[in-house]
């Protein structure tokens, strides 16, 4: 194995590792932490490797001492007691390694059980400057939490935003003229349908929707399946269908399963319990709680689940990728989830779409593709104005794909306002 290892390092220290275009987010270099990024299969995490490798190179680190192995190379089916090969075979290729000013980059190792451990001793013994990526954010988190007690920085990694979208395109920002802005929302809307899997943007629609699925099946067989040792698979794939075409509203679970069950299918309501959180592990999908002040509330409420990319909600579901309303919701929760922010849905009499918590402060939003229709924005304001009363707060906002105004409606102040120019 330690042949292996040396093969695919001497390899690796040959590779051009320019990116093609920047991402937007920033992660820390020479923190003496162990930096984790986490996030969906290709959604970006090689490729911000890739950019803090670039920065170390132009700071003036020698190639010599960047190590970089990705683990989904099929030649690594590495156990624990082999990854001590990795040490040995990049010491040998340069004996006279300085260790504690290398940069050690191990891409997907969460396929190595035991991972951790080696880790944590690499920290202790060799290097702090160790950067991991993983595709599953519960078993890295509670791994990491565990083995490595504060030692480390997480980061979740997306696909691309409306801006990185509009970056890779290389289309002009501006919104002075009216030509400007339509451009603007004609983006909008192809990255509503297309997503922002930077692999897909520029394949034609047969092409990219194929990719999608391919997509999707990888992180169902390897992602759940594998990982969790899933056997019901025609139950699997039934309850993430039935996840799809529900976005937007909250996702009863036992619904689900009396679905099931008149359909001849016997399993455990504990499975699909199991199903949900491994699917929001391995970032298919994202789910927020109901807003309540009581956290115990919260957690016991049914949840309002949203799929990582619209992309690939387009590609999968069909009854949604004809529905703009469910894809511009779910694409206005990933843009406001990609910004950093914690997010709820508000519901009593009527529904706010999302409640955002930031710094102990609440601000509500509501979501609707258009706001034309009297009755439609009739309802959207009824929900958004009981929110900001139960909040206590004077403002809240409407975004819309591209209607614009403002309205007062007694003490509380309605802002609404286009897609592109709220996440530009």
């Amino acid at each position: 194995m330690k042949e292996r290892f040396k093969e695919v390092i001497a390899e690796n220290q040959t590779l051009n590792f320019k990116s093609g275009f920047l991402r937007e987010q920033t992660i820390p270099l020479n923190t003496k932490l162990i930096i984790s990024l986490i996030g969906a299969r290709r959604s970006g995490k090689t490729y911000l490797l890739y950019q803090l490798i670039n920065q170390l190179l132009d700071s003036g680190v020698e190639r010599k001492n960047i190590l970089f192995i990705n683990f989904e190379d099929e030649r690594l089916r590495a156990e624990t007691d082999e990854l001590d090969f990795i040490l040995q075979a990049f010491n040998e290729l340069y004996p006279d390694l300085d260790w504690e000013n290398t940069h050690l980059f191990f891409d997907e190792i969460q396929n190595v059980t035991g991972w951790e451990k080696f880790i944590r001793r690499v920290y202790d013994t060799k290097t702090r400057n160790i950067y991991i990526t993983g595709s599953n954010a519960k078993l890295l988190s509670s791994e990491i939490a565990t083995a490595l007690r504060g030692r480390s920085l997480s980061y979740t990694v997306f696909p691309l935003s409306f801006r990185e979208y509009l970056n890779a395109l290389n289309v002009e920002k501006a919104t002075k003229t009216q030509q400007q802005r339509s451009k603007l929302i004609h983006y909008a809307g192809e990255f509503m349908y297309n997503g922002g899997f930077a692999e897909t943007i520029v394949l034609e629609k047969p092409t990219r929707i194929k990719l999608l699925q391919e997509y999707f099946n990888v992180m169902i067989f390897r992602d759940v399946v594998e990982r969790y040792n899933v056997r019901a698979i025609d139950v699997l794939r039934f309850f993430i269908k039935k996840i799809f075409a529900s976005v937007t509203v909250p996702f009863s679970i036992n619904k689900t399963f009396r679905d099931l069950k008149s359909m001849g299918y016997k399993i455990s309501n504990n499975y699909l319990y199991e199903f949900y959180d491994h699917c929001n592990a391995v970032f298919l999908t994202q789910s927020i709680d109901k807003f309540d002040y009581s956290e115990i509330k919260q957690a016991k409420s049914e949840k309002k689940t949203y799929v990582i990319d619209t992309g690939l909600l387009s590609a999968i579901e069909f009854s949604v990728s004809k529905n703009n309303g469910k894809l511009f919701e779910n694409m206005v929760f990933l843009e406001l989830l990609k910004q950093g922010n914690k997010l709820f849905y508000f519901k009593t009499k009527y529904e706010c779409d999302f409640i955002l918590e930031k710094e102990g402060n609440f601000f509500p939003f509501q979501v609707v593709y258009q706001l034309e229709d009297s009755d439609t924005k009739k309802r959207e304001l009824r929900g958004l104005v009981e929110a900001c009363r139960f909040l206590k707060v004077s403002e809240g906002t409407i975004i819309t794909f591209d209607n614009e105004e403002t309205i007062q409606l007694d003490e509380i102040k309605v802002n609404v306002v286009a897609f592109y120019k709220y996440f530009l």
